[in-house]
């Protein structure tokens, strides 16, 4: 529940998108990373891979991380 995927992509230093699983899709933050965003959002096996990510790579992956921390 407390664990978020984030995947973010820049180019010189500057963000222009972002998907994040608690939100669940792409979010642009320039005019290129807006295009983007949309196209990957009307996507849906590009959007429900970028889901399944959370599954796949974070909730994998805790145990470890957490073992490693105590």
């Amino acid at each position: 529940k407390d664990i978020e995927y984030i995947r973010s992509s820049y180019y010189n230093k500057l963000e222009y998108t972002r998907f994040s699983s608690s939100v669940g899709k792409f979010v642009g933050f320039t005019e290129y990373g807006v295009k983007n965003a949309e196209y990957w959002n009307n996507n849906p096996s590009i959007l429900s891979n970028m889901k399944a990510q959370k599954e796949g790579y974070c909730l994998n992956n805790i145990p470890v991380y957490y073992n490693n921390v105590l």
